[in-house]
């Protein structure tokens, strides 16, 4: 069975709206583990439109269970998570001008920089994934680079318009996620993941990890954080 990261950077999203202090991610963070959640994910970017640099100092020290951090390959973001320490860094690609994450880093492209803070992380014994979209050359790299983990990008699949094109996408994500076991690497995957999509991704061979953000949140609004979290384990387990 797949476990659950969930990612609380909308709730920050919303506190931002308004630049005020609530609703505080950390309380979001508590409310998810008491709902099963198996991983607390938040993405520090470097433009701070949700997550701030005091959620994640207050979560390192609060957080019970797994604290993943999605960052960028820039140095001043790698400066942050050696100092922070969380369990795990996953690098991601990042764009200013982008609403939300379009697609997996660019290992092949930015193979000296990705190598550089992979180095690093695992200096500071950080364990480091990479977001990457399941191609064979990415996931190659991946394990030249030193990585431990992969999360495959989702996106794709989730932004699928038709049965044909979701069964396509489907099946790049399986063959990703058999070149990833075959690497020895641990699997994860994440981006766009609802209560609607989410199952046939969960059931891909050794499936380790989903990363879910907005959807939980999206719900939780209407049903409370908990249970929210607990919904979405439930078709996980299923």
């Amino acid at each position: 069975m797949a476990t659950l990261g969930v990612n609380i950077d909308h709730v920050a999203t919303i506190r931002q709206a308004r630049r005020t202090v609530e609703p505080d991610p950390v309380w979001a963070a508590a409310l998810a583990e008491l709902g099963g959640a198996d991983a607390i994910t938040v993405h520090l970017r470097d433009d701070r439109r949700h997550i701030q640099d005091r959620d994640l100092e207050v979560l390192r020290r609060t957080v019970q269970v797994k604290l993943n951090l999605e960052a960028a390959i820039a140095p001043a973001m790698i400066d942050i998570a050696c100092r922070i320490r969380p369990d795990q860094v996953t690098l991601v690609p990042e764009l200013r001008e982008e609403i939300t994450t379009e697609g997996g880093l660019d290992v092949v492209a930015h193979r000296a920089a990705t190598a550089t803070a992979v180095g690093r992380l695992r200096d500071a014994g950080i364990a480091v994934s990479l977001f990457i979209d399941a191609e064979p050359r990415q996931i190659e790299l991946a394990v030249d680079l030193g990585a431990g983990a992969v999360e495959l990008h989702t996106g794709r699949y989730a932004e699928a318009t038709t049965a044909q094109e979701r069964n396509e996408r489907l099946e790049e994500l399986e063959r990703g996620g058999r070149l990833v076991h075959a690497a020895g690497l641990e699997l994860a995957a994440g981006h766009g993941l609802t209560y609607r999509n989410v199952v046939p991704v969960a059931r891909i061979d050794r499936m380790g990890e989903l990363n879910i953000g907005h959807s939980i949140v999206a719900r939780a609004v209407l049903v409370g954080f908990s249970q929210a979290v607990r919904e979405m384990k439930a078709l996980l387990s299923g």
